[in-house]
């Protein structure tokens, strides 16, 4: 990496329609460089992510459209790695003359085998926050699995759970954010001095790579005691997926095997943003508006109900679930967008319409904003279905202007 701050390589997995090169780009243009980037959506033969994202950043842009574990070998040397990978199962297991493999078709292990090879100085990965819980029969497994693999290849490790409408954008949107960094960086080195000094959560509240851009408060938690745990009492990785379990906060930090974690709370009191303040006030096309003769359906799909139902094993049980806001108040933060936001769906937003007063749907470019990118950033050819699809599998892009900032300031 240049000293002068003038060139951060950066290799983009997952890539998306660009959630994370848009916010590193806004961020600094000039200094983060994006060299390599990879998207594959299996089973889906218009690709249309890809699509979208070779239209912004050019056919020449060095995004690699095919499964990532067949290409690991054409990643190149890189300062930085970025991507938002899915919550799976990372179990391993024993093979023999082959050592430790993880299960095939699982995208993390694409993830370590790049780290592995390249030993990037920093990563920064999102992921669902249950990943932190996962699975269900041997909670934090998963995340143990991953630590263990960093701290194998010579990281500290960092984590937060950002909810991105408490600190002050649109969406109420949870996600598991990951950064680690080399033991030959001065951030290693800073987290190694609070770690052995005892100070993991002076580290994770002031002097963090998350404590700045998203402050929590300064007391602890006392409803829940943080977790003290150290992964050489495990052993190897298989043992680790064999046995451990082990409970981790929405905030936590590693490093040297040993894992500090407290649930943290939000002491964010900038501006907020509302669900309002990205609705257009200009007509809108018919097709988005919710007729009379649907509204039942959508009443109905958003109410409180109680429904029997019978399991596989012929169980009778009670399924029921409670009522949304319907419609969407304008005045507060959006829900969690999904990635069926553009079907008749119980989780899709409705909202009142600013000009006729009609309930409607919002528009594609409308949910673009929600995420923080340009309105009609996914206007480029793909099926109307696609752009709801893949801003619901998207990033809040400011979160990402934020962390670009923190490690400007690290490096």
């Amino acid at each position: 990496m240049a000293n002068n701050k003038k060139n951060v390589r950066v290799v983009e997995l997952f890539a998306g329609v660009g959630g994370f090169r848009v916010g590193l780009e806004r961020c600094a243009k000039d200094v983060f460089q994006t060299v390599w980037a990879n998207q594959w959506e299996p089973g889906q033969k218009g690709q249309w992510a890809y699509k979208c994202y070779s239209e912004h950043f050019g056919e020449k842009a060095n995004c690699v459209n095919r499964d990532v574990a067949t290409v690991i070998e054409q990643v190149p040397e890189h300062d930085l790695l970025v991507g938002g990978f899915p919550c799976q199962d990372y179990s391993v297991a024993s093979t023999g003359a082959k050592g430790i493999e993880g299960e095939k078709g699982v995208l993390w292990w694409s993830i370590n085998d790049i780290v592995r090879k390249r030993h990037p100085k920093f990563i920064l990965l999102e992921n669902v926050d249950r990943l932190l819980k996962s699975p269900s029969k041997q909670r934090g497994r998963d995340f143990g699995v991953i630590l263990k693999c960093l701290c194998d290849e010579g990281y500290a490790v960092e984590w937060r759970v950002i909810n991105a409408a408490e600190y002050g954008e649109i969406q109420r949107r949870r996600r598991t954010f990951i950064f680690a960094c080399k033991d030959t960086t001065k951030q290693f080195a800073r987290i190694k001095e609070h770690m052995e000094g005892q100070n993991a959560f002076d580290w994770l509240t002031k002097r963090g790579f998350f404590a700045e851009s998203f402050p929590v408060k300064q007391e602890h938690n006392k409803k829940k005691k943080n977790t003290e745990l150290d992964l050489h009492d495990y052993g190897d990785l298989v043992n680790i997926s064999d046995t451990f379990k082990g409970v981790f906060h929405n905030g936590g930090v590693m490093c040297g095997g040993k894992i500090y974690s407290e649930e943290l709370s939000s002491d964010y009191t900038g501006p907020q943003k509302l669900l309002g303040n990205i609705v257009f006030e200009e007509p809108i096309e018919e097709k988005y508006f919710i007729s009379q003769d649907q509204m039942p359906k959508w009443e109905y799909m958003k109410g409180a109900k109680k429904i029997e139902r019978t399991s596989k094993e012929g169980f009778c049980y009670q399924f029921s679930e409670g009522a949304i806001a319907f419609p969407d108040p304008l005045d507060r933060p959006a829900r969690t967008m999904l990635t069926s936001e553009g079907t008749a769906n119980r989780s899709s937003h409705v909202i009142v319409d600013k000009i006729t007063g009609r309930y409607r749907r919002l528009t594609p470019e409308e949910c673009e904003r929600i995420n923080g990118f340009d309105a009609g950033w996914t206007d480029t050819g793909i099926p109307e279905r696609q752009r709801y699809f893949v801003m619901g599998n998207a990033l809040v892009v400011p979160l990402i202007e934020k962390m670009g900032e923190e490690i400007l300031k690290i490096m």
